[in-house]
């Protein structure tokens, strides 16, 4: 025993000398692996960043930029387009992550069944993740064209939405309840709130229902035993099983609505009026409609420190449920 542990000492110190002996470049071969990876990240992460934020703290004048500080931060936060659009945005936060969630919890309890062809039904809900935004908009919006699309029949039925029928596209939003804040909203933000949930489908509801399967049906039967019923099964054994995936389900899909810009420019345009412009368009707006890009620079660093705090959030949820795990 004494001379293999003597023997193994003496290869180790061998090693180190030979890694000693192959100097600089093979002490930081890792760093020379990563290298490229840091080189790309740093082209088209780190570099974009900090100049955004240099370019919020500057405002052209003609050809020169001059330094104005946080003027353009001042100026987005007292404008009132700012205000409404970011009451549109929690309107629309709201009612994304609700409708997604919702639906994608039914259908992972309907999926995590024994059903026939069930890998059939879990290809089928893949459809809408596979689409590009651009595309589900177009689809979106031409079902919905007056006298033309295919749901304007229905739409337009004055017995089902009276006095006059529902044109999405064109009917403006109620008089709000609270003033400044805009609900309820127009009948497009509904419909763009529909649209977004179909496209974020399918990966909360593999996302549930990769979590329902690591459920122990030992505890479910027990409880059935027991008395329990199906909704109490799942309100007191299930939820609370797979409540840390359906809380980073949450902030992902809050992340993703927050940034998400294809629908609501193919969709609705921010339309009608300004009923449906969110932050993410009206980040657009201003930058690309109107060349104000020290004010769309200001309103990129104010949601990317949105998005930034809904990421260390999501990180420790999933950090916590690896610790329960």
């Amino acid at each position: 025993m004494a001379t293999q542990a003597q023997a193994a000492s003496a290869s180790g110190r061998t090693e180190r000398r030979k890694i000693r002996q192959g100097g600089f470049f093979n002490q930081t071969l890792p760093f020379w692996l990563l290298l490229p990876t840091l080189l790309v990240l740093a082209a088209i992460q780190f570099y974009p960043g900090f100049y955004s934020i240099w370019l919020s703290l500057q405002e052209r004048q003609g050809a020169v930029w001059n330094f104005v500080g946080l003027r353009n931060f001042q100026r987005i936060f007292d404008s009132a387009i700012f205000r409404e659009s970011l009451g549109h945005t929690v309107v629309f936060l709201v009612g994304y992550v609700a409708v997604t969630m919702v639906a994608s919890l039914i259908i992972a309890l309907l999926l995590n069944r024994t059903l026939k062809l069930s890998g059939v039904y879990i290809s089928l809900i893949f459809i809408p993740w596979v689409i590009a935004d651009v595309i589900a908009g177009l689809v979106f919006g031409l079902l919905v064209v007056p006298d033309y699309g295919l749901l304007s029949p229905i739409l337009s039925n004055p017995a089902l939405f009276p006095p006059n029928g529902l044109s999405i596209p064109s009917d403006p939003a109620p008089r709000p309840w609270i003033s400044g804040f805009p609900f309820p909203p127009a009948p497009a933000m509904y419909y763009l709130i529909l649209a977004t949930a179909w496209r974020a489908l399918p990966f909360v509801t593999l996302l549930i229902l990769a979590a329902l399967k690591t459920v122990p049906q030992e505890i479910i039967e027990s409880a059935r035993i027991d008395g329990a019923s199906s909704l109490q099964a799942l309100r007191f054994i299930t939820l609370p099983l797979i409540l840390p995936t359906l809380v980073v389900a949450l902030f992902n899909l809050t992340l993703g609505g927050m940034n998400g810009i294809g629908l609501v420019f193919t969709l609705t345009r921010g339309g009608p009026g300004t009923a449906t412009e969110v932050l993410s368009f009206l980040l657009y707006t201003i930058g690309f409609d109107r060349l104000e890009f020290g004010r769309a620079a200001a309103l990129s660093v104010f949601i990317a420190i949105i998005n930034l705090v809904l990421i260390v959030l999501t990180l420790r949820v999933a950090r916590t449920e690896e610790r329960v795990h």
